[in-house]
């Protein structure tokens, strides 16, 4: 199996190597090529004895999805995007990369089938941003996309190409609607999101961290390992149980910043709590007054996605798979 992984140099793009690598194979198939691929050089993963494609490149730029197809992988993971805060503030580089990148990977699978039949899986990361306020306390799977923000409607439109494509058969698609990642590894990003994992992570090593909104905002979560879990099942998952509407939204935990930050006292006491500081930002408060509270989630509980069930446990993940299993 040749597997590409178009944004294999993200924090969730080297997880899922390094799963894929401890595996061997995907499913029932074993791996012997990886295509990895970003805007920077991604690194050789370790142990693995297969192939590996190192590529730089931007898949946003014409012709560029063409020359990754020309391999023809039997699976491609879509990883590839800006985060939400920066598509927020940057138009033109939100629409650039996370559509017309997405439209040009999309479109260079679809001439591919034209030519010779090839029809990979395709395995889609988009987000819960699709949706926005009003909003239930716990949205249903059939709630309507409703974005408030360019990340999201970019994701959105997504979305509809991914299931159309797979309707006219150019390629066997699915997109996981991925809750807020936490806690993030590494150091803060540009999404707006960053916070809910800035609060647990640097008071975990001792260092500060800043709160920009009120300890009543709730919002959905799964840890990184969580994500990964999802991006294989959906590479493997039988289809024809999906049905048309290929766009799933993930389970996940469903917790206020005042639940996670008692979270962090239960696990690293009250002298973790004192480093988070109150720095109110409006611009983010704003963003996150439309974000989604918690899902259903029934119709990826049903084919077997799994996450967290709180956020005690989503802390112990991050102490076990980041920093050694102790604090």
């Amino acid at each position: 199996m040749h597997i590409l992984i178009i944004g294999a140099a993200g924090m969730v793009g080297r997880k899922l190597t390094a799963r894929l690598v401890a595996n061997g194979s995907l499913g029932e198939q074993s791996i012997d090529k990886m295509t990895l691929v970003d805007v920077v050089k991604p690194e050789h993963p370790d142990g693995f004895a297969g192939i590996v494609d190192a590529v730089e490149t931007d898949v946003s730029l014409p012709g560029e999805a063409e020359k990754l197809i020309a391999a023809r992988p039997d699976v491609i993971f879509h990883l590839a995007a800006i985060v939400s805060g920066e598509a927020e503030l940057d138009f033109e580089k939100g629409y650039r990369i996370n559509l017309d990148g997405t439209r040009y990977l999309f479109d260079a699978i679809r001439l591919a089938n034209g030519q010779d039949g090839y029809k990979p899986r395709v395995v889609f990361t988009s987000s819960i941003a699709v949706v926005g306020a009003p909003l239930p306390l716990s949205i249903p799977d059939d709630f309507h996309l409703t974005p408030l923000t360019s990340y999201g409607t970019q994701k959105a439109i997504s979305e509809l190409l991914l299931a159309d494509y797979s309707r006219r058969g150019f390629f066997d698609g699915i997109g996981i609607r991925l809750p807020t990642v936490c806690i993030r590894p590494g150091r803060p990003n540009k999404a707006a999101s960053g916070f809910f994992s800035n609060i647990l992570r640097e008071p975990l090593i001792g260092q500060e961290a800043v709160l920009p909104v009120s300890e009543d905002v709730r919002h959905w979560h799964a840890s990184p390992r969580s994500a990964v879990g999802f991006l294989v099942h959906a590479a493997t998952i039988d289809l024809d149980r999906v049905g048309s509407r290929r766009s799933l939204s993930m389970p996940g935990v469903s917790a206020t910043v005042g639940e996670e930050i008692e979270a962090l006292r239960r696990v690293a006491g009250e002298k973790a709590v004192r480093l988070i500081r109150r720095e109110p930002d409006e611009m983010i408060m704003k963003m996150v007054a439309g974000w989604a509270p918690g899902f259903e989630a029934k119709r990826a509980t049903e084919l077997g996605f799994t996450a967290e069930k709180n956020f005690d446990e989503i802390i112990r993940v991050h102490i076990e798979d980041e920093l050694g299993g102790t604090l």
